[in-house]
């Protein structure tokens, strides 16, 4: 389809009639260039007005850092688990019809991983890097906002695309919510199989994935209950991450900054484009991965590393600067297309 919905008879890069091949910016300058630009600023415009909001909120009123720690412990130990259960209950893992996407998105979500985890090991980069730091942001790299992923799946592809984006978030958040847990819990000299059980997102995760696959489905009259939770844990955790914010951190890590933020919004779209090459993706297949390899990172980020002890103001920044880095790198995913 094209941005207007408009089905293709004959998709010239699959040489079928799949009517669904997606035309992603027919050039590299001009008005389209600027429009989707401007689309992508304003898809991603609400979560950074709620980052921003949560900022001035903590540092010019009465609701301090004191009432943003509790916060951050409801939106970490119940709105945030209720959500991630709720999305992956709902979505159809179909495993057969699917394969080589979640295949490639499986390879995507462990070349993030890898890739962040190497940073301190780099030569030219390892020694500029605070170990500690690195443990509670590597998160950063590789999770994704699965809210904006849903959003542009279905403007770009319909509801193909929307459940396309929906199977690799089923597949991919349990793989990335371990990656994300393990460097911090060793870093803190915490047994990792123990930080795993106790942590809210990995059981979470874990029941939701447990429930998909034995057939168990949400009772409809439960479902505007936990959209509503699902909708609060979105909002609060932005203006959690705002309110911690210390621009002042990024600066004193900026190799670590820089070298999270490559790999969020460069390498892996890149990645991305590779595997899709690898697997023999569809165009609309490609379309999706690419999207998802381009992601901001996940609000959940901040949330998680300042629940395990770790230097959440520096992951609020990041998230922060994630977010607008988006609205270049998606564009530049889907440009890869061409």
């Amino acid at each position: 389809m094209d941005a207007e919905g408009t089905a293709h008879p004959k998709c010239r890069k699959c040489a079928r009639v799949c009517g669904f091949h997606i035309r992603v910016s027919p050039s590299r300058g001009g008005p389209s260039a600027i429009l989707r630009r401007v689309y992508f600023a304003q898809l991603l415009f609400p979560d950074f007005s709620l980052i921003l909001c949560g900022y001035l909120v903590c540092r010019y009123t009465a609701l301090d850092r004191t009432v943003w720690e509790q916060v951050e412990s409801l939106v970490y130990y119940f709105l945030f688990p209720v959500l991630l259960f709720q999305s992956i209950v709902r979505t159809p893992l179909d495993l057969g019809a699917a394969s080589s996407l979640i295949a490639a998105g499986l390879l995507l979500g462990l070349s993030g991983i890898a890739l962040a985890y190497s940073l301190p090991w780099l030569p030219w980069l390892g020694k500029q890097i605070d170990r500690r730091e690195h443990a509670g942001s590597a998160q950063v790299a590789f999770r994704f906002n699965s809210y904006i992923a849903l959003a542009l799946a279905e403007r770009l592809a319909g509801a193909q695309g929307l459940l396309m984006i929906a199977v690799l978030i089923g597949v991919c958040v349990p793989l990335l919510n371990v990656g994300a847990v393990w460097p911090m819990a060793r870093h803190g000299n915490v047994g990792f199989v123990r930080a795993l059980v106790r942590n809210p997102l990995i059981i979470a995760t874990a029941l939701g994935m447990t429930a998909n696959l034995v057939g168990f489905r949400v009772p409809e009259f439960m479902d505007p209950t936990l959209n509503r939770i699902g909708a609060a844990s979105l909002a609060l955790g932005l203006l959690a991450a705002g309110a911690g914010m210390k621009f002042a951190t990024l600066a004193q890590q900026k190799a670590l900054t820089t070298g999270l933020l490559v790999i969020r919004h460069l390498l892996l779209p890149l990645a991305g484009w590779g595997w899709a090459m690898v697997l023999r993706l569809d165009a609309a297949q490609t379309t999706i991965l690419l999207t998802f390899s381009a992601l901001p990172t996940a609000s959940s980020c901040y949330v998680l590393a300042a629940r395990m002890g770790y230097n959440g103001a520096y992951v609020a920044g990041l998230v922060t600067l994630s977010t607008l880095l988006g609205v270049l790198s998606l564009p530049f995913a889907l440009g890869l297309l061409r």
